[in-house]
């Protein structure tokens, strides 16, 4: 029995819960069918002592809060509707507001209706974030204050002391100043985190030296590319190219010059290239170019302007001068030949370049194109 309770409570929490939305959606949702639970269960109790008692008019009010809250539970069980948790919680929240000022203006149970209020400043924030639970929080101390302070209490059904209205108000806007510095330091240490979070993200996609893509990235951007290009049914290639002879500039320059090599080829490589093409630092001094809707002809003619562009490049470091060669291995991706396999074959016409004296595009292509 308390095993099917239980279940049944967490379907009742976790309803209009779902993976692809983000956590703070999810625990709006989470949050707001708690307290949609506790509210109805609460009002439905009130609006019944209020009906026993004889107040006919507080139990009204009560059940029909009880039935908003219900409500706004129930909102998402109707998928065909959008954004279910925002309406939600806006029933909640102006169910809420309504139902406050009515217990200021009736006085409630025994003038103690006032004393709920204090429920509004950790939902306003929660529901609406700082600013806009600021904006409602004013405008209902701006409601009550009139409501209290008129002239002759015209506008309440009930009479309260002086102090009691000034004290409500000032303690009031104590609590709702504690949870907004609260809610405030919440969403500073939330973007924090959030910023923290995309600078390791950025740390780990790209490569420190080069500032490009690193590997882990490129296999994102290929997987990404390659189930686009199946669908749409266009061409896709790929480039490896790798630095001839890199362990003599190494040598003959330090490590530093080979880092400022690798570092400067990165920038050419970019500005080469198309807006649509990625390049990342696939492993020491090799690079993976990603060729979107290029057949292999056109990534062939593409790679030898790179490799002509590179072997014509001057680097100047530490006042020496000197230029660097490039191999190139070009594959196109098919249907029949995945990305894993494409690289295998690009990889291998890269060492066959190399194999054949380095400073070449292999496989051999004839095509058209101009230079």
């Amino acid at each position: 029995m308390i095993r099917k309770m239980t279940k049944w409570m967490l379907a009742y929490l976790y309803l209009g819960v779902v993976g692809d939305r983000n956590s703070e959606s999810n625990q709006q949702i989470f949050v707001s069918n708690l307290f949609s639970c506790i509210g109805y269960s609460l009002t439905l109790v009130l609006g019944i002592s209020a009906a026993f008692g004889g107040e006919m008019v507080l139990s009204i009010s009560l059940f029909s809060a009880c039935f908003l809250f219900f409500l706004s539970h129930q909102i998402h069980r109707f998928k065909r509707i959008k954004n279910t948790y925002k309406i939600s919680t806006r029933i909640i929240f102006i169910c809420l507001l309504f139902l406050m000022l009515y217990l200021v203006y009736t006085g409630g149970h025994a003038n103690t209706g006032p004393l709920w209020i204090y429920i509004l400043p950790p939902v306003a924030f929660f529901f609406g974030g700082l600013r806009k639970g600021l904006v409602n929080i004013g405008l209902f101390v701006i409601l009550i204050s009139i409501m209290l302070f008129y002239p002759g209490e015209v506008l309440l059904n009930t009479s309260y002391t002086h102090e009691f209205k000034s004290r409500l108000i000032y303690s009031f806007l104590t609590v709702t100043l504690l949870f907004g510095f609260y809610e405030f330091s919440r969403q500073k240490f939330i973007t924090f985190m959030q910023k923290l979070s995309d600078q390791f993200e950025r740390q780990a996609m790209q490569d420190p030296l080069t500032l490009l893509p690193n590997r882990r990235a490129m296999k994102d951007y290929l997987e990404h590319e390659y189930n686009r290009a199946q669908r749409s049914k266009v061409n896709m290639s790929l480039l490896l190219c790798d630095i001839d002879h890199f362990k003599k500039v190494n040598d003959l320059h330090g490590h530093d010059g080979g880092d400022y090599v690798l570092q400067n080829l990165s920038a050419l490589f970019t500005s080469t290239l198309r807006k649509q093409d990625k390049i990342s630092r696939w492993g020491g001094e090799e690079f993976l170019f990603l060729l979107p809707e290029t057949s292999e002809s056109d990534a062939h003619f593409l790679a030898e302007k790179i490799r002509k562009k590179v072997a014509n490049h001057i680097f100047k470091y530490a006042g020496k001068e000197f230029s660097v060669t490039l191999s190139i291995g070009v594959k196109e991706v098919t249907k029949n030949i995945s990305v894993d396999k494409a690289i295998t074959a690009a990889d291998k016409f890269l060492y066959q370049a190399k194999e054949e004296g380095r400073n070449r595009t292999m496989p051999k292509v004839v095509h058209a194109h101009a230079d």
